[in-house]
C-alpha cells in the first residue's frame, strides 16, 4: 500500500530559529518553507519537516541519519561548522567518533540544537 509512495521525516524543535539555522546553513539542506508549525526542508529529494513542539525531551537514539559516501570527510566538514561526533563508552570510536560494527558499516552520530541524535552512515 505504501512502499510505493514518496516518505518523509519528521524532527521535533523547541528552538525553531536554531534548527533553521543548522538544517539549513550547517548541514545544506534547502529551506522549502516555514510558518509557525514548521520548518520543511529539501534533502535529496525528500522532505524533512522540522515540527515546532512546545516542550521536548530528545530520545538517546537515532531519529534521523544520512548514508554518505566518505564519513571521515563528512565529519571533517561538520567539525569546521562546529559539530562533532558523540562518543560513546560503549563503543570503540576513532578519534572522529565513528564506529565501525560488526557488518562493516562506519557509523557516527551528532546533534541537533536540540539534542536530536542524528546519524552519518558509510
Amino acid at each position: 500500500m505504501l512502499a510505493d509512495q514518496e516518505l518523509k521525516s519528521f524532527v521535533p524543535t523547541v528552538v525553531p530559529d536554531k534548527a533553521k539555522l543548522f538544517y539549513r546553513d550547517i548541514l545544506g539542506l534547502t529551506l522549502l518553507g516555514e510558518d509557525k508549525y514548521a520548518l520543511e526542508f529539501e534533502a535529496n529529494g525528500r522532505l524533512l519537516r522540522v515540527t515546532t513542539v512546545p516542550e521536548l525531551k530528545p530520545h538517546t537514539f537515532t531519529v534521523l541519519g544520512w548514508n554518505v559516501s566518505n564519513i571521515s570527510a563528512t565529519i571533517k566538514l561538520l567539525n569546521a561548522k562546529g559539530v562533532y561526533c558523540e562518543k560513546y563508552d560503549f563503543l570503540n570510536q576513532d578519534e572522529l567518533g565513528v564506529w565501525t560494527s560488526p557488518g562493516s558499516s562506519k557509523v557516527a552520530w551528532f546533534k541537533d540544537p536540540d539534542g536530536n541524535v542524528l546519524s552519518l552512515t558509510e
